[in-house]
């Protein structure tokens, strides 16, 4: 059950990914560009996690160093996508997409895009008439499951704002 460790740890990780994402964007103080000094930083962030981490564990576990051509390409190709898709998030947030929304729409639409992708490349024995309708209603259950989140998603709070005069007060305490 080692898998499904893991597995929770990445819904962990990536529930939390477009929050800090955001977050980091909105942190930047910089409307025009912040969306892509954010992104720097996710990159340096995936160069120390997904460069010299599984460098280490290679070298740890005494790998050969031989990488075939199919591996590598898809390999390339799969980071690739990831990163477009990291970076459509960002561009979603500047175009007025909030987390919750986004997020929600990724989080419900990729599953049902990795399933019919898989499935296409490896159709179940006896054709599309084998699947059974459990699987069906769980694709619609996801596509209905991310609507309703985007289009009833509870309005955030309001946020609470320091008195012009505290703030002064305490802009000149800090001096």
């Amino acid at each position: 059950m080692n898998w499904l460790i893991f597995a929770l740890v990445t819904v962990v990780s990536w529930g939390f990914y477009g929050i800090l994402l955001h977050g980091g964007q909105i942190g930047m103080a910089d409307p025009v560009n912040g969306r892509y000094k954010a992104f720097l930083f996710v990159g340096i962030a995936y160069f120390l996690t997904a460069v010299l981490a599984p460098l280490a564990m290679l070298v740890i576990s005494g790998s050969d160093w031989n990488f075939p051509a199919k591996g590598a390409s898809l390999s390339l190709l799969a980071g690739i996508v990831g990163a477009l898709g990291a970076f459509c998030v960002l561009l979603a947030f500047g175009a007025k997409g909030t987390p919750a929304v986004v997020m929600s729409i990724i989080f419900a639409g990729a599953p049902i895009v990795n399933a019919v992708v898989a499935i296409s490349q490896h159709p179940p024995a006896g054709g599309i008439g084998a699947i059974r309708w459990q699987f069906f209603a769980g694709i619609l259950l996801a596509a209905i499951g991310g609507g309703l989140v985007t289009l009833y998603k509870p309005p955030p709070g309001a946020t609470a704002k320091a008195p012009a005069a505290q703030t002064v007060q305490a802009a000149k305490s800090d001096q």
